[in-house]
């Protein structure tokens, strides 16, 4: 019975041991106040100014140049705030646009650009192209399908002739202008007159 009693102690102080350590582990969990998950708002985690993005094709060239006087942006959906945007597509064999309003919203990894407050889209003329504008409250621009669309009220200047309407889409590498429901059409006359053929030499 003697030769029992170190080791029933020895198994005593052990057992006290882990019973003590694992009080203590529980006591300063307990203790030490935990941070609450972190809340997911909508609130700006990064901020530039007199910024300038441009986004290049495959090959490097530069096909999309985005500038404005601030920048913000928002972790809980990726987006960017932008204040006096100013955006400019310069797609190869595409007439060059340009785009500005007072505010803008990009997504969807800068696919999407929704230009809100006086948005105004620019064609600039080309050799075989007239000048357009297209202005509204808001225009929502597709930079790497070179297409601009709204659902409100637009205005459309092609030129000289001027046309007003609701909802309308624009494909600038096609050209193709749609305007869903017009409620004012002016034609201009010289829009109207077909292109002057250069005469070809007769081959006789």
């Amino acid at each position: 019975m003697r030769e029992r009693v170190p080791g029933l102690v020895a198994i005593a102080l052990l057992a006290s041991l882990v019973a003590g350590t694992w009080w203590a582990a529980d006591y300063a969990q307990r203790a030490i106040p935990l941070d609450p998950p972190r809340r997911v708002t909508h609130e700006p985690d990064a901020w530039a100014s007199n910024f300038v993005m441009v986004r290049t094709d495959p090959a490097g060239i530069a096909i999309n140049r985005l500038e404005g006087d601030y920048l913000r942006h928002y972790p809980d959906d990726d987006s960017y705030e932008i204040d006096q945007i100013r955006a400019i597509g310069q797609q190869p064999g595409a007439p060059l646009t340009i785009g500005t309003a007072r505010t803008a919203i990009m997504d969807q990894d800068g696919d999407r650009i929704t230009m809100n407050g006086n948005a105004h889209l620019h064609r600039q003329a080309g050799p075989d192209t007239n000048p357009l504008d297209v202005t509204s409250e808001q225009l929502v621009v597709l930079p790497d399908e070179d297409i601009v669309y709204t659902d409100l009220p637009a205005r459309v200047v092609n030129n000289k002739s001027v046309m007003n309407g609701t909802g309308m889409r624009y494909d600038n590498k096609t050209r193709q202008l749609q305007v869903f429901s017009s409620t004012d059409v002016k034609i201009s006359g010289e829009d109207a007159r077909p292109q002057k053929q250069t005469p070809q030499p007769d081959p006789g």
